[in-house]
């Protein structure tokens, strides 16, 4: 047992925290500066301990930037997919984030409540399904067979899939940046319970 795991996320210390402006170089400032700037507003989230890489942040946002507001996804379904990530990764501050911004996009509230809890939500729209399969074999087994590849294809498109594997491999980024650095959830979405092993 590691010295965190009987420590609740609640308990944990966050282990990469805001850089005060003092502490920050050059290349640091110049990477806040452009978030700042661009539709996110500021440093929040996994920009914050992704700070202590500017250049490796200034890549990553732009690509988050493409997948969020920019994809072939519709909004509907990438917030679905960015839900079943975080499920994946029990990744707190993506959940309490992205929970508010599927809601708003047409996920229902009981979709949304049985990937809390882990479970295959049986209130699924067709593509939704499509997403969460693709998403969780994905996930599971480091590709998806051809059946699930197809199904994906004619739901969405190729240009669709690969927005759909891009954004899998950038959430799951974020989350393992976000899970390392123990940063704090986000948002009023109630937090997602630890799953069994």
């Amino acid at each position: 047992m590691t010295e965190t795991t009987h420590l609740s996320r609640a308990e944990r210390a966050d282990r990469l925290p805001p850089l005060p402006d003092d502490q920050m170089d050059a290349a640091q400032r110049a990477a806040a500066a452009g978030l700042v700037a661009g539709p996110r507003k500021g440093v929040k989230g996994p920009f914050v301990p992704l700070l202590r890489s500017p250049e490796l942040m200034s890549r990553l946002q732009r690509v988050g930037e493409y997948l969020r507001f920019e994809s072939a996804l519709p909004a509907r379904i990438a917030e679905f997919a960015t839900l079943v990530v975080s499920r994946q990764w029990t990744q707190q501050f993506e959940w309490g984030v992205h929970v508010p911004l599927a809601l708003a996009a047409g996920t229902p509230p009981s979709t949304v409540d049985a990937l809390a809890q882990g479970r295959r939500p049986p209130t699924m729209s067709e593509s939704e399904a499509i997403v969460f399969d693709f998403v969780t074999e994905l996930c599971a087994h480091r590709g998806v067979c051809d059946a699930t590849y197809q199904a994906t294809v004619r739901a969405l498109g190729e240009r669709g899939l690969i927005d759909l594997v891009g954004l899998v491999g950038y959430f799951t980024t974020i989350a393992m940046v976000l899970n390392v650095a123990h940063t704090p959830g986000a948002g009023d979405a109630a937090s997602l319970p630890t799953l069994p092993l």
